[in-house]
């Protein structure tokens, strides 16, 4: 396949364009600023249901293609969201190709501001991984097409806790098909990756009184929420070796595979992550054949672009609330649609998201 940089300068092969043809894609923009270092792609995948919203992603990506594949799934996965969500958005993200702290200076995230209004509103960003409100209030020097606004400028404020929140709910209603209750007291739930949205739903898991197993790529951080909420920090090495009720994936995507998924010990897989099946088909018939139930991501972890879409409309919590608070009961519908239909969780939301978009188109 060829590189972003042969896209660049002109020496392509046909292996990226299939690649953004095979997902279905309406635009990609590949941006590199030499003056700041800034270098990335912001990829639109369907506006249909309205503009495109995703957030901006920091990492570190071991190659251009691989930054590449995460911002086509990611956007993607952000069109099934917004659309199975109920909200008029369309699906959108951007990824920054290196998280290097000492390139992100004012000018740096002033010219991002400037790609993304290129794109003329057809695109609006967010916060992500590597992400914050701090961000957000820096890139809206260069343009106005950006939510996760901080609270005291009239924004709805990080979305991690509204996408925790989300995601509680939708891991409660995975236990109640599983348990036939959906109280999580005395269940043992592993979290792998507590971030802000990880740390969030370890609250809200530890004071309804499940007991929570924590692992974190960056051991400290596990430790100092392990700490905060008395949850019991496990290394990355044992995730799997845990025999829990429930597994939620909260770090990066395609964790759920062929290595692992025969190693879970748990009833529910429910968790934060994006794109946590690393083959939506072969991976999501997998779980269902180990009689695993899993809440597909990107319905539970809709929270935060919920909230954000109330703040395009004009902000108001409560009515973001009251939408996230659907996530229950779509899931229940999704595990149920799912059995009767024989097919995975995941095919059964996809389904439920293409069929609202192809109405509106």
């Amino acid at each position: 396949m060829s590189s972003l940089k042969d896209v660049a300068t002109g020496n392509t092969s046909s292996g990226v364009f299939e690649m953004v043809d095979q997902m279905g894609h309406e635009q990609v923009l590949y941006f590199n600023d030499r003056a700041t270092g800034l270098r990335g792609i912001i990829a639109i995948h369907d506006t249909t249901l309205g503009p495109s919203l995703g957030g901006c992603r920091i990492w570190n990506y071991a190659s251009s293609e691989a930054a590449l594949k995460d911002v086509l799934r990611l956007s993607r996965g952000m069109t099934f969201k917004s659309s199975i969500s109920g909200i008029n958005l369309g699906g959108g993200k951007s990824v920054i190709i290196s998280d290097n702290p000492a390139q992100r200076t004012d000018a740096y995230w002033k010219k991002f501001g400037e790609f993304v209004e290129s794109l003329k509103g057809k695109y609006i960003t967010a916060e992500d991984v590597g992400t914050s409100t701090k961000e957000i209030v820096q890139i809206m020097q260069s343009t106005s097409h950006v939510s996760g606004k901080p609270v005291e400028i009239g924004g709805g404020g990080d979305p991690s806790p509204f996408t925790a929140y989300g995601v509680y709910l939708g891991m409660k209603a995975a236990a109640n098909k599983a348990f036939g209750s959906d109280s999580v007291a005395g269940k043992k739930v592993v979290v792998v990756g507590v971030g802000h949205v990880g740390r969030y739903l370890t609250e809200h898991l530890t004071k309804d009184g499940a007991i929570v197993y924590l692992a974190d790529i960056k051991d400290n951080v596990a430790a100092a929420v392990a700490a905060e909420f008395g949850a019991t920090k496990i290394s990355l090495d044992d995730i799997l070796t845990i025999d829990a009720d429930i597994y939620a994936p909260c770090a990066l995507g395609g964790s759920l595979n062929s290595v692992t998924i025969p190693q879970l010990k748990c009833a529910v897989v429910a968790g934060v992550a994006n794109n946590q099946l690393e083959d939506e088909v072969l991976h999501g018939n997998m779980l269902r054949d180990r009689g695993i139930i899993y809440a597909p991501d990107f319905l539970i972890n809709g929270g935060g672009v919920i909230n954000c879409y109330q703040e395009i409309l004009g902000y108001d919590k409560q009515k973001a609330m009251g939408l996230i608070e659907n996530i229950y009961t779509k899931t229940i519908q999704i595990v149920e649609r799912s059995a009767s239909e024989n097919i995975s969780t995941h095919e059964a939301a996809v389904k439920i998201a293409v069929e609202r978009i192809e109405q509106a188109r």
